[in-house]
């Protein structure tokens, strides 16, 4: 395990955010790094996360880096498989709610910032140079990196798990089915519920989007942006099957109690059409 002390600085994730540009890259970034773990291309894929999946206002874009950097801690320590998959997720449910203490109770973006793909340029001018909302970001995601490092180590020290049989997590079946390696299905695990279980936007979506990116940058020339037309298309193709919801509780008709209870949906079908969607190339 990780020595305790991280050496994050909050004047390093700063930094990091300023060079990187978007809170989800920066997340992961700094948290790969805390764990001698750096991964570029990775890494660069996480850039749709930012504004909760490309400014639809979902999760914050520092809940999606954190839960692939706790995937790709749970590889590195565990290898692939069942076990990892749900040391992944129960990281994931610790990671989402300590952002939730840290940000008065709130995960999504629309709800911190007031911003979505609906808001005009004058409302982003305003929130981000006048309202010193730029200054937020860069305060909380220094906030959340020293506690997202603990709660991961916290969430793979714990022997006392019971693990499910395969498939655990959606979002690293669906990774399997898109060819990922076992490294990234893992990685992605924790994306499982619409994050941690906790049933927002859907886990199955966030890993498609990030598997098509990485697939992307590792291509010669390859490259990814904010607005990624590979994303949005993965993006129309989901909300065509699921009566154009986005969060995994109003999809499924409820939140997962734990990981047995979502593996245990997967066994007997659940999501099956959207992850084969998602899936199709």
């Amino acid at each position: 395990m990780s020595k305790a002390n991280s050496g994050i600085s909050s004047l390093g994730t700063v930094g990091t955010f300023i060079k990187r540009g978007t809170c989800s890259e920066t997340s992961f970034c700094v948290l790969n790094r805390a764990f001698d773990n750096p991964l570029k291309e990775e890494e660069q894929a996480t850039m749709p996360f930012a504004g909760g999946i490309m400014q639809h206002g979902y999760q914050c874009g520092l809940i999606w880096g954190a839960t692939l950097a706790a995937g790709a801690r749970a590889y590195h320590l565990l290898g692939a498989g069942p076990h990892a998959e749900t040391k992944a997720i129960i990281a994931a449910i610790r990671l989402v709610e300590s952002f939730r203490v840290l940000n008065k109770n709130n995960v999504n973006c629309l709800e911190i910032t007031e911003l979505d793909k609906s808001s005009s340029t004058m409302q982003m001018i305003t929130y981000f140079l006048i309202k010193g909302g730029t200054i937020g970001c860069f305060r909380r995601a220094a906030r959340y990196a020293h506690a997202a490092f603990s709660e991961i180590n916290a969430a793979l020290s714990d022997e006392e798990i019971e693990t499910p049989p395969a498939p655990v997590s959606c979002s690293a079946v669906l990774a399997q089915k898109m060819g990922a390696s076992p490294m990234h299905a893992t990685m992605a695990a924790g994306l499982a519920g619409g994050i941690g279980l906790s049933g927002g936007a859907c886990g199955a979506l966030g890993a498609a989007i990030w598997i098509s990116g990485v697939n992307s940058l590792k291509k010669q020339g390859g490259k990814i942006d904010f607005r990624d037309p590979r994303a949005a298309g993965l993006i129309d193709r989901f909300l065509s099957c699921t009566d154009y919801e986005f969060e995994c509780s109003k999809i499924v008709g409820r939140r997962f109690e734990n990981v047995g209870d979502h593996a245990g949906y997967l066994c007997g079908g659940g999501c099956s059409k959207i992850i084969e969607v998602l899936a199709a190339k």
